[in-house]
Parts: C-alpha cells; structure tokens; sequence
C-alpha cells in the first residue's frame, strides 16, 4: 500500500462528540443524578441486559476468576505489576517545610485523594492493562478508596482476566456497570455507591463525553481521543519492524494514526511493500488497512532536525526513535507523551511490561498534558506560621498592596493587629 504523504493527516481525525452524543449523555447524567440506582439498574438493563440487583462482584468471582486464569497469566500480571511500581514509585511526593530563623514557617502538605474510581473498558475486548496502569499508580499514591467500574453482559460476568488483575492489585471493589450512567453514578455518587473524587480510565465516546461533562463536580485524568504512533527512522532502521509498529498501532480503531518520517525515500518504500506482506496474516486486517489508508503517513524529511521538529508540532501519544543512536536525540524531544528509544524498545511493550504509563495523551494534547502517574491522585495544601515579629517586617507593604488593589478590608486586617 501507499501510505498518504501528508503528516497533517493526523489533524483531520475528530473525536469530538456530535451534539447527538452529547445531549444523550447529558439526559442520562441528570437521571442518574436524581434517581441513583433506580436510573442506573435502568440503563444497565437497556444497554447491557444486565438485570441483576446486585452490582458488585463478589470475592468469590474474583478468587474463581484467579484460578480459571491460571498460574502463568497471574505470574504475567505480577511481572507487569512489577514493572510498573518500579517505574512509578519514583513519582512519589514528599510533603516539605521551611523553617526560617525569624519564626516563620511554611510548606506544603501532600495528601492522596481518598476515592478513586477507575473506568475499564467491556464490550469486545477485556483490557487488564488498564487495570494495572490506572490503579497502581493510585495505590502508591495512598489512595484507600479504589473502585472499578467496566460493563457486563446479561450473563453478568467480568472477564477473569479483568478480575484476575484487579485481584492481583489488592482491588476488590468492582461494579458491574459500564458506559455513560457508571459515570453518573462515580461522580455524583447513589445510595449503594459512594461518590468519587476523581474518575480515570479509557471508554467510548458516550464514557469520555460523560466524563467531559463531570469535570467540576469530579476531577479525571484526561480526555482520550484515538491512540497515535509517530516514527522517528533514520537509513538504517529497519522496514519489517518500522511496518509491524505501524500497524500494531492502526489496529486499535479506524481513527489511529501511524505515522513514519525519515530521511530516506527507500525505507519509506520497504515499509509499505513490508505493510503488504504482514497483514495478510492479522486478524484486524481490515481495520488497519482502514487505518492506515485514513490516517496512516510515510514523510521523507532531509534530516532528523526536521523530523524532530515536526513532531514536536504533532506532540505525538507515541514516540518511537529508530536512529542509529537513538539516546542521542532525546533532548530534541520537547513534546510527547511516551517515548520509546531503539529498535527492540517497541511501543507494545509500553502498553503492557516496560514501566511507563500507558494511559497518555492524544490529539496533541502532549503540549500541555503528561502520561497517567502518582502525582495525578495527590493534592497539594499549602501551609504557612507568621509570629508577630515577623508580620510586622511586611504589615506596611502589605497593607500598600491592598490598598493598591482597592481591597481597604484586606489593609485593615493586617493593620488591626498593631493598633
């Protein structure tokens, strides 16, 4: 295949909700709102079949979900668990004070968030990676509250595999409700189920426009638009894996985008002729040729300055730097979300093993927005001490400043104190 020339074929996917969606998932907030389970056992039922009483899982399904899984999978889970903690728990923050020779005290407090509920996606496919990258950042935050929410079928069954990984986090507190009412019901809370205060986690676009429109009432982790991988490739990296790469990304939806620079028309050629040869035997064929053939770009550049500055523009969800030395180039990177060095360092291995998050922002958004980490379930509290003697070093000045500003109350009372 020929991939489109055009790197601003990124631009043009549009994940935004249509006024449809949203006037939708605004009918179902409010419902949720002011019915609480009545409205969300409704919506379980229209959407999933689902018409049990009981929404939680049980210990038991979890502890049986475990064991059908199988010793090799927990041990996978464990592995991943590892990797992950031990990237994360150097995000760890430390609350601190300063402690100045005229008596006055300040600093800053670092308190977890006390519930957190965690989104993770049912339907066609089961996603334990989610599991691990939203919770253990969370749990090492301090967090004490965590709570899964993912759809059912009318079977009511979770997917061991999502079980088994929330077993293997310590979480045991898991809903059977999915979609735009297990948003409603995490932000504004119900009888059974208490109120969070932040939701995270990957959905579709009825989940991420609820979670756009809770924002305020509850804090969450970003919004997530289609998933991207930008190449980074010199002469001397290699097509077959430059191709894989691509399509491992297209693969997830219609709207990825997959897109190599290179200073070198000919591995632009080998990458397309080796797309050919490896789809045929993938079984999301047809979805990463749509991929590809939509939102999939080959951009010869002539040199990796002009690569490097491209994709800063693009602020890619993916990096991926196939060069010859490819730590060299890490200081040109000034926007990206998760960056991955080398040939044998593919972005596979960050959805799952490596350590990084792999919840990350999309659509650009890496010029403001970092990946998922502790530091996204902690809260700052300033704190300060003034004696008196010290106050008085800065009453006059600060009593100018109010006045400045026409806040005479403010003056006043600072200046109560001396009089």
């Amino acid at each position: 295949m020929r991939l489109n020339r055009d790197v601003n074929v990124i631009k043009n996917r549009n994940a935004q909700a249509d006024p449809g969606i949203m006037t939708s998932v605004a009918a179902i907030l409010k419902d949720v709102r002011e019915n609480g389970d009545a409205a969300v056992r409704q919506y379980a039922k229209d959407f999933d079949g689902f018409t049990s009483q009981e929404l939680m899982v049980t210990q038991v399904e979890i502890e049986t979900a475990t064991k059908k899984i199988g010793s090799d999978f927990i041990r996978i889970l464990q592995r991943a668990k590892d990797q992950i903690t031990e990237f994360h728990k150097n995000q760890i923050q430390n609350s601190w004070g300063i402690y100045k020779d005229n008596g006055v005290v300040m600093g800053q407090i670092i308190r977890p968030l006390v519930r957190v509920a965690l989104y993770v996606p049912g339907g066609t496919a089961a996603y334990p990676s989610s599991v691990l990258m939203n919770g253990i950042p969370a749990i090492l935050a301090g967090v004490k509250d965590i709570a899964i929410f993912t759809p059912v079928k009318a079977d009511g069954k979770v997917p061991d595999t999502i079980l088994a990984a929330a077993g293997v986090c310590g979480i045991s507190q898991i809903y059977k409700i999915g979609g735009a009412h297990a948003i409603a019901a995490a932000a504004y809370g119900t009888k059974s189920i208490p109120k969070a205060d932040k939701i995270v986690g990957p959905g579709n676009i009825y989940v991420a426009t609820a979670k756009r429109m809770v924002y305020g009432e509850v804090d969450i982790d970003m919004i997530a638009g289609p998933s991207e991988v930008l190449i980074i490739a010199d002469e001397a990296a290699n097509p077959i894996y430059i191709a894989a790469d691509l399509m491992s990304q297209a693969e997830h939806d219609p709207l990825a985008s997959s897109v190599l620079i290179t200073t070198s028309e000919k591995l632009i050629a080998e990458t397309e002729a080796e797309i050919d040869r490896q789809v045929e035997s993938l079984s999301r064929k047809d979805i990463i040729l749509q991929s590809l053939e939509s939102y999939g770009a080959a951009v010869h550049v002539k040199s990796l300055e002009e690569a490097f500055e491209i994709s800063n523009i693009l602020a890619p969800e993916h990096l991926e730097i196939l060069t010859a030395d490819p730590l060299s180039h890490l200081p040109k990177v000034q926007n990206a979300g998760s960056i991955f060095l080398g040939a044998y360092t593919p972005e596979p291995l960050g959805d799952y093993m490596s350590g990084p998050n792999h919840v990350l922002p999309t659509g650009g958004t890496a010029r403001f927005y970092s990946a998922l980490g502790v530091y996204d379930f902690v809260k700052h509290s300033s704190y300060s001490y003034y004696p008196k003697s010290a106050l008085a070093e800065l009453k006059d000045d600060v009593m100018i400043f109010a006045k400045k500003e026409g806040l005479d109350a403010h003056a006043a009372a600072m200046g109560v104190r001396f009089e």
